[in-house]
């Protein structure tokens, strides 16, 4: 049975049993019969809950499952009836048989019976399978918990990998006598990422023998006793058993033996939360103690005070492959073992960074004889070490977790994406309806801190679930919850409810969706454009609109986001049980008027809905709506008159008046849930009456406050008194922080704007509201960290101020606090600005500079910033007299036509030498970098441009110095003309990314061989470039080398005569895309080779003297897109036939070109979905076998001169399918 029929079913049994005593439902079910079986199911509803409890354990039936959501439904299409009823005017509330005729029958009573039926056989089955009455108090609360075996203290026989910087820093703590109190460090990290073994690593580490008298270990796994803890801590230290009870007399005890002494202490697997029981634990340790605390939990690190937590991420991927050699092989590396590295390398991928599965499965497969075995399910007790996670979690934080399997993996969420869904599906049941949103972050957040859920490495903004998260979710979830992804796809069930999809491809026919027609009373239809560009937009076939969905009528969640989808059905009123419904990036022009039937809905997401111009007219029926999202859909010219109905809305982006309908923005006068940001546009259409009736200063949720007013300033209808008045009485509640103001026509601001009661204000921006003479005196908000004013014609702002000369630091007033908050400062085009910056600005983490030519900018002014970016000033200097004793904070820098750079070497290195991204341009005299003491070492993402001087990266003393390894990531060069790039090139082992443009003195891009983990490079305008790689002498290395070379893109390098002077394939043996364009030297790429057997995408135009791409394509080829245009190529490489994957060939202006082998075309027929030949004039007959490709989508002849012979040559019903059916781009089958 699924998570959702366990301890979750629990909690959806209690809501069942709260809504049946709701009078929502009481003022509908005024029907005797219906009456009656509902007062049956309240009365049989709480017996079952009291035992569910104990019937996990016995294994409740899958039936018992469904019937719970059987009787949700029922329910909810009761509450459903009565939202429409409230609906009518007051006299249909008024009959008693009025209110019976909106009973729909599948509510009567006749149709209840196969539902009580079952609810009566659950409650029957109690006293079979043996169960008692208990009082439910949660999966976590009684019986006997689950538990994993206690951690040892580990041998030294297997070296330790991967933590090495965390090991030594808590070494350093450790050792160290920097405290008079208990110090504790704390280990966080979900189940399996190393915390004990770090732990174990410390505690053995012989420093700490020689720092510490005494030192003991504790297991605490799940119960949490002190006097169990307290007698195993006396035990270690005095090697004798301990048989007294009380804890007092225990930690007396103690207390006496670790006098004086210095004591380490380490505390293993914490689960309890309590801040009361860690109190009492630590009462006996004094000074000197100094404890360790593992934990899956972060509010554990946070309850026992850690001075320094340490965050356990995955491991990287060498390292992970390190310890499962170590556990398979007994061995450093694959060299002894070659014919396992391949199996080894892909098991460890599964892993992804996990140290535990690494281990377990080493270990798993060195008792094995079949090497070549899959990866199992849960090899060596995984998945358990991460179950026993989820058993600590309450009922209703299994039931979210499990809704998460729908997502595949490496997915990445947003908490407000993730918490609208658990919210539709009715997981947040707050006791104040108001606070779903509130309780929705608790449980995420609750998800976060237990590592469930992880932060994105590659976006801060959004999380992931760990591969094998994702796996544990899917095993508790069960039939429930389904996914399909591509050609793959879980086994569907009818009994499933939550399923959702990934859009990887462009076109969603109706076969895709063939498995929906089973899942009759499927709850959540949920597109996921994993793969597919955000600016595509995915073809839904109609059926999917006219004929499936309208048979789900028991969706909860439906989504079509990102479907190009311009008119929508009117199948809305059969969907009465919905909740959220997404419409994002779709290109609707308007919504159904059925759509506002929809009484349940809560969430209307139509982000980026660009087409869109007004809202339904009857929207005030949306009476559930909590969540209205219009960012993005900016052609809404205004909002209907019905927004005083929605009482429950808490989100609303955008409230859009339209002209003349300036009376409607005093309906949101009863919106008083109104929370998080809140935009208010076409205020010019509104007067001072109107806007006193908005009452924003009582919506005390609304924390960023958007007042937009149109661009026109000019328009004589604009009034700037009305726009004064309208202003004033738009006054938000004290504790706003973000404020924006937008096109405002008054000439003063409100002088709310810069009261300082407004101590929570941080960002403020005003933008173009250019009749304002004065600004607002800013400086009196206590909090404010982010200024922007822009556009402002009157008045002196910090963009484009020709008449600024003087910045008044007040640098003699002392007691003139600068900018004590202040965390981004902007001065742009402010070419007189003299002198300097304010000095110690401490708070400061962000300033940028650019084209205030006269401007001194002095790096040590800013302690605490990490971006910097410099672009067009007099000078840049650093005050030697204040010491720079560390590595400065700053990690991105860009420096732009610098007329003079005084900053002495050494000290460059200080303030630089660490930084994530650098950024140099436009420096007319930089011959290299470590001229100014400038490296490549240290800095991830270098990008140089525009320095026609500059000749190296690197010295070449520093190029030999071994102890400095580059770890730049992507590099990019643009525009340096005398550039040659470092002999060292292929040492530059972190580098993944690099692209060259306009550097002619480049003859070749490396010599011998590539860097070797080089996955994308692009080069443009290289006039000089004749080879990819130079191989100077006969290197044999370069055969052995793999090249991990992915994307290789060689544009208008007019010298370029081949990939390699010797031929040699490997160096693109990785390879998945080649384009190679306006190259007018190169005859053959592949000469007496084969194409990349990994190549999925190729293209060559203007490549005039290209008579030969290769002598043949491989059997084992993937490429799938061949385009090839303005060439000399006579005929495409022997063995089309082995291109099963092919799906388009499109040929243009190849005039050589003669025919294409008829053999490989009857081949491909399955794949075959585009043939295009235009402008190649020499061509023959079509072949005959374009006749029996059935998967062809489009066929494109243009510019034959025997097009009449072609035609002639095809048969007449592959003419008129291709009519009737798709296209075909020739005049001459118009005619």
């Amino acid at each position: 049975m699924s998570v959702i029929g366990e301890a979750a079913l629990s909690a959806f049994l209690e809501l069942l049993s709260g809504k049946l005593v709701d009078s929502v439902l009481n003022s509908v079910a005024d029907h005797r019969q219906v009456h009656q079986q509902l007062e049956q199911w309240q009365s049989i509803l709480p017996e079952i809950k009291a035992v569910l409890n104990r019937a996990e354990e016995k294994q409740i039936k899958d039936e018992d499952e469904d019937l719970a959501y059987d009787v949700d439904d029922i329910l909810d299409e009761f509450a459903y009836q009565q939202l429409r009823l409230k609906l009518q005017k007051p006299q249909a509330q008024a009959s008693t048989s009025k209110v019976q005729k909106l009973i729909p029958t599948c509510c009567t009573g006749a149709n209840f019976s196969p539902t009580s039926f079952k609810l009566n056989s659950l409650n029957t089955r109690r006293s079979r399978l043996g169960l008692s009455e208990i009082i439910f108090q949660g999966a976590t609360s009684k019986g006997k918990k689950p538990r994993l075996r206690p951690t040892f203290l580990m041998d030294g026989a297997v070296e330790y990998v991967g933590r090495a910087n965390e090991k030594q820093e808590m070494l350093e703590f450790l050792n160290s006598n920097n405290s008079d109190g208990v110090c504790v460090l704390s280990i966080v990290g979900m189940g399996g990422m190393g915390k004990t073994t770090l732990a174990q690593l410390v505690y053995n580490d012989p420093s700490i023998k020689d720092s510490f008298d005494h030192k003991a270990w504790v297991c605490v796994s799940d119960e949490f006793d002190a006097v169990n803890i307290t007698k195993t801590i006396l035990q270690s230290i005095t090697s004798e058993t301990c048989a007294d009870n009380d804890l007092n007399l225990l930690q007396v005890k103690l207390k006496e033996k670790l006098s004086g002494k210095r004591f380490l202490l380490v505390l293993d697997d914490i689960w309890n939360e309590s801040s009361t029981d860690w109190t009492i634990l630590r009462a006996p340790f004094g000074a000197g103690t100094k404890i360790i605390v593992t934990t899956r939990l972060q509010k554990v690190s946070s309850n026992v005070n850690s001075v320094k937590a340490f965050y356990l991420d995955k491991l990287w991927h060498p390292d992970c492959l390190f310890i499962f050699v170590q556990h398979a092989l007994k061995a450093r590396n694959f060299d002894g073992h070659l014919q396992f590295k391949e199996v080894g390398e892909n098991m460890v991928k599964k892993c992804n960074g996990l140290p535990l599965a690494a281990k377990a499965i080493g270990s798993l497969l060195r008792s094995v004889k079949d090497h070549n075995m899959n990866l199992p399910e849960d090899p060596c007790g995984i998945i358990p070490a991460l179950r026993l996670s989820y058993h600590y979690l309450p009922p209703h934080l299994k039931r979210c977790f499990a809704y998460c399997s729908i997502f595949p993996k490496d997915y990445e969420f947003k908490e407000e994406e993730i918490i609208l869904l658990w919210r539709a599906e009715g997981f947040l049941q707050p006791k104040a309806k108001s606070q779903a949103k509130g309780l929705g972050n608790q449980y995420f957040q609750d998800l976060v801190s237990r590592s469930f859920f992880q932060i994105s490495s590659k976006d801060g903004s959004r999380f992931v679930m760990h591969d094998l998260m994702n796996d544990l979710a899917q095993l508790v979830a069960g039939e429930m919850c389904c996914r399909l992804e591509g050609e793959k796809q879980q086994k569907f069930s009818h009994r499933s409810r939550h399923s959702a999809y990934v859009s990887n491809d462009w076109c969603h026919n109706v076969k895709k969706f063939e498995a929906f027609y089973q899942m009759a009373s499927l709850r959540t239809f949920l597109p996921l454009p994993l793969m597919v560009p955000e600016y595509w937009y995915l073809n839904l076939s109609n059926a999917v609109l006219d004929d499936l969905l309208p048979r789900l009528s028991y969706l909860r969640v439906l989504s079509l986001r990102g479907y190009e989808i311009y008119d929508l059905p009117e199948f809305f009123e059969n969907l009465k049980h919905l909740r959220c419904l997404n419409f994002s990036s779709a290109k609707i022009n308007s919504l159904p008027d059925s759509l506002c039937s929809l009484y349940h809905l809560e969430t209307l997401i139509l982000r980026n809905c660009s087409k869109l111009k007004n809202l339904p007219s009857k929207i005030g029926n949306l009476v559930s709506l909590h969540f209205l999202d219009t960012r993005g859909a900016n052609s809404i010219e205004r909002m209907p008159s019905g927004f005083d109905q929605l009482t429950k809305l808490q989100t609303l982006s955008n409230f859009v008046i339209g002209k003349g309908d300036g009376h409607v923005i005093r309906e949101l006068k009863n919106l008083s849930n109104l929370r998080g940001n809140f935009c208010l546009s076409g205020l010019e259409n509104v007067n001072g009456r109107d806007a006193r009736e908005v009452k924003l200063n009582e919506k005390p949720g609304i924390d960023r406050l958007e007042l937009h007013w149109s661009r026109d300033l000019e328009n004589y209808t604009r009034k700037k008194e009305v726009e004064e008045r309208v202003l004033d009485f738009l006054c938000p509640q004290k504790k706003l922080e973000q404020l924006i103001i937008g096109n405002y026509g008054g000439a003063k601001f409100s002088s709310w704007i810069d009261d300082s009661s407004f101590k929570n204000l941080l960002s403020l921006k005003l933008r173009n509201c250019k009749n304002c003479k004065s600004l607002p005196s800013v400086g009196r908000l206590p909090l404010l960290k982010d200024l922007s004013i822009i556009g402002f014609d009157e008045i002196l702002s910090f963009e484009s101020l020709p008449n600024w000369k003087e910045w008044d630091t007040c640098e003699g007033d002392e007691k003139v606090l600068k900018f004590p908050s202040l965390r981004e400062l902007s001065i742009v085009d402010c070419p007189p600005l003299l002198g300097r910056l304010p000095t110690h600005v401490s708070s400061l983490q962000k300033l940028k500079i650019r084209t205030c030519t006269s401007l001194v900018v002095s790096i040590s002014s800013f302690p605490s910033v990490c971006g910097l970016s410099i672009e067009g000033c007099a000078e840049v200097v650093d005050d030697c007299s204040s010491p720079v004793t560390e590595v400065s904070s700053l990690q991105t820098l860009f420096l732009s036509n610098i007329s003079k750079f005084n900053i002495p070497a050494d000290r460059v290195m200080l303030r630089f030498g660490n930084l994530g991204y650098f950024e140099i341009e436009g420096w007319e005299e930089l011959e290299s970098l470590s001229q100014h003491g400038l490296s490549l070492v240290g800095h991830r993402f270098i990008r140089v441009s525009h320095c026609p001087q500059l000749h190296s990266l690197e010295t070449e003393e520093a190029e030999l110095q071994p102890d400095k390894v580059s770890r730049v990531e992507s590099l990019w060069i643009y525009d340096c003309e005398r550039l040659l790039l470092p002999k060292v090139l292929h040492e530059l082992t972190f580098l993944t990314v690099m692209e060259i443009y306009g550097c002619p003195g480049l003859v070749s891009f490396a010599e011998n061989n590539l860097p070797p983990n080089l996955k994308k490079l692009r080069i443009t305008n290289c006039e000089n470039l004749e080879y990819l790689v130079d191989e100077k002498e006969d290197n044999k290395s370069i055969n052995s080398t793999l090249c991990l070379l992915q994307y290789l893109n060689i544009h208008n390098c007019r010298s370029l005569m081949s990939l390699s002077s010797k031929g040699h394939k490997n160096i693109c043996n990785q390879l998945q895309l080649l384009q190679i364009t306006h190259c007018s030297k190169p005859s053959c790429l592949f000469s007496n080779t084969k194409l990349p057997t990994t190549l999925k995408s190729l293209k060559i135009d203007r490549c005039p003297k290209l008579e030969c791409i290769a002598q043949e394509f491989d059997e084992t080829a993937c490429l799938e897109s061949i385009l090839i245009g303005h060439s000399g190529i006579k005929s495409l490489p022997r063995g089309l036939d082995k291109l099963i994957h092919i799906q388009e060939i499109r040929l243009t202006e190849c005039s050589n070109l003669v025919s294409i082998e008829e053999r490989g075309l009857l081949t491909v027929t399955t794949n075959l979905r585009a043939f295009s030949l235009d402008g190649c004039g020499n061509f023959g007959a079509l072949p005959k076998c374009m006749v029996s490709i059935s998967s062809l989508r489009k066929l494109c002849v243009v510019s034959l001169p025997i097009s009449h012979h072609l035609i002639s040559q095809m048969h007449p019903k592959f003419i008129g399918r291709l009519w009737n059916g798709d296209y075909i781009d020739s005049p001459l089958f118009k005619n």
